[in-house]
């Protein structure tokens, strides 16, 4: 009895100190372990719970198990067409294989770190492989869109039309075979070869944004600025019409309110004139002595300030003097 006693009590205290050794560890949500004894793995677990290792040998590495993003610097990198473009992405990843991301990389700094080097780089090779235009655009709508300016301070329906017909600047962009989204799956694709021998799986990479580099943005202002001149110039072009036009039309008009005038000046004129002859001829038949001295009296007004010097009055003219 004492010796059962004994056994058991040896027991008991061999499975305290078990127990205080910590043969037992919790993996929580999210989380994913590696065990390692002596530096080599002798277990993974992946899902969550109560875990058991070896007390003092086992080493316990754990990792998220969770959906992880990745967002890189920007980065000034050339096209096709050489033209440099600052192109700024985004990326999900989570590690899919504990065991092989321990062999290859062995903690989520380092992760990280491989994560920078392997997608900048895709980055820029499938970048720089491509035109401007596949990197900026995703669809062809462009193509499909035609912006008609609109005039309401025109003369008429005909004034209107010619103006469209002169500001219309479309232009066919060039279509596009892949775009921003497909050149994203091929920076996934092409990435992911390398992600998988350090046990990460790349969930997507897009790209964010894409920013014009700053002389190719003044190339591109200068081209806007240069369609908008030329829309200025059509304007300016159908105002000097339209001045010419009202000028011309207000100088016809000036003409014939003109020859109106003067012929109606000429036409009072020629009444005024027979009511004047008229007067005289009155007058000269009530007294004809009376209006031919009238007459010489007007006319010596006229004549004889102008005269130095009168050597006879013997002539008809100066029958009154």
């Amino acid at each position: 009895m004492k010796k059962l006693v004994t056994v058991l009590v040896v027991l008991a205290v061999l499975l305290v100190v078990f127990l205080l050794l910590g043969p037992f560890y919790i993996l929580s949500e999210g989380e994913q372990s590696v065990v390692t004894r002596f530096g080599r793995i002798v277990d993974t677990q992946t899902e969550a719970g109560l875990k058991f290792k070896m007390p003092l040998v086992d080493q316990v590495t754990k990792y998220s198990s969770r959906l992880q993003s990745w967002d890189g610097e920007a980065q000034r990198i050339p096209t096709a067409e050489n033209q440099f473009i600052w192109v700024d992405a985004t990326a999900r990843w989570y590690i899919s294989e504990p065991a092989l991301f321990y062999e290859t990389v062995g903690t989520m700094e380092s992760g990280l770190g491989r994560l920078n080097d392997i997608i900048d780089s895709t980055i820029r090779t499938v970048i720089s492989q491509y035109s401007l235009n596949e990197a900026v655009r995703s669809t062809n709508q462009i193509n499909e869109i035609n912006v008609v300016e609109s005039f309401q301070d025109v003369e008429s329906a005909e004034d209107a039309e010619t103006l469209k017909t002169l500001t219309n600047t479309t232009v066919s962009q060039q279509r596009i075979e892949v775009g921003r989204e497909g050149l994203s799956n091929i920076i996934l694709e092409e990435a992911s070869e390398y992600t998988d021998t350090y046990g990460i799986t790349l969930e997507d990479v897009i790209i964010r944004q894409i920013r014009y580099s700053d002389d190719l943005t003044e190339s591109v202002y200068e081209r806007m600025i240069k369609e908008r001149n030329q829309i200025a110039e059509t304007y300016r072009s159908y105002g000097r019409g339209q001045l010419a036009e009202w000028r011309g039309q207000t100088e016809r008009d000036r003409q014939t309110i003109l020859s109106q005038a003067e012929a109606e000046a000429a036409r009072i004129r020629g009444e005024a004139d027979a009511q004047a002859a008229s007067i005289y001829a009155e007058s000269y038949s009530a007294n004809p002595d009376f209006f031919e001295l009238y007459n010489s009296l007007e006319s010596y007004k006229v004549t004889l300030p102008a005269t130095d010097k009168v050597l006879s009055t013997d002539g008809e003219y100066f029958k009154y003097l």
